[in-house]
């Protein structure tokens, strides 16, 4: 099954998948618990102030979908609800320890570098190094059913690119432009190239190429004259 959420329900998943790993003694969660941790103030991106009617038609929503499921305890007067995204019987979603940390956070805070991935992702997965966020990344990219992350074009002035999550209900949009600001980085990488004499023969290495760039620029600034 196809996975495309909307803003709300990508919050409640990431919450679900998040408490699960960090308060296991806690879950599942209660709708006032839920609540509590789609408007928390840390660790969201953007922080929000959902009244706790609308965090329950999200639940619902995504019960009929089959990706929650309620499971209340014996004797519970307090329906709680436990996350069918990924990692169960009844889903065909299965990642690694690492892959369903990052992918966690690109639910709760949208696109993020792999450094930045790596540092607020501690808390459900323990990440040896950025090169284990990095294959988890690629591997994501790489599925075979479906992509289900992409890296976005580097932002002007910023040393890494971030990635984005294509879980949503925009990741058509979200993969279009992607893929557009790649090529128009790759056509300005090609411009730049032929005046700084850079080999420039494919996107693949076109993250070496610009940094080499980058590297002559300073360089050539570095020659000239103080102000």
């Amino acid at each position: 099954m196809k996975v495309a959420l909307d803003a709300g329900e990508a919050r409640v998943i990431g919450v679900l998948l998040e408490k699960e790993t960090t308060t296991p003694d806690q879950y599942p969660l209660s709708v006032n618990a839920l609540s509590a941790g789609v408007n928390q103030k840390t660790n969201r991106e953007p922080v929000l102030s959902l009244p706790e009617a609308e965090v329950q038609a999200i639940v619902d929503r995504l019960v009929r979908q089959r990706l929650v499921l309620e499971r209340s305890g014996f004797g519970s007067r307090v329906p709680k609800y436990k996350q069918l995204f990924c990692n169960t019987e009844f889903g065909s979603l299965q990642f690694s320890s690492t892959e369903r940390a990052i992918v966690c956070e690109l639910l709760l805070r949208g696109p993020q570098t792999p450094g930045e991935l790596r540092q607020h992702g501690h808390r459900m997965h323990p990440f040896s190094s950025l090169d284990e966020v990095q294959t988890a990344l690629d591997n994501l990219a790489a599925r075979e059913d479906r992509p289900l992350v992409v890296r976005l074009p580097r932002a002007p002035g910023a040393r890494e690119a971030r990635w984005a999550h294509l879980l949503g209900d925009d990741a058509e949009q979200v993969a279009v432009a992607a893929a557009a600001g790649e090529a128009s980085a790759y056509a300005g990488a090609v411009a730049l190239g032929s005046s700084a004499n850079v080999n420039v023969s494919g996107p693949a290495a076109l993250l070496a190429r610009l940094e080499a760039l980058e590297c002559r620029v300073a360089e050539l600034e570095a020659r000239l004259p103080p102000a």
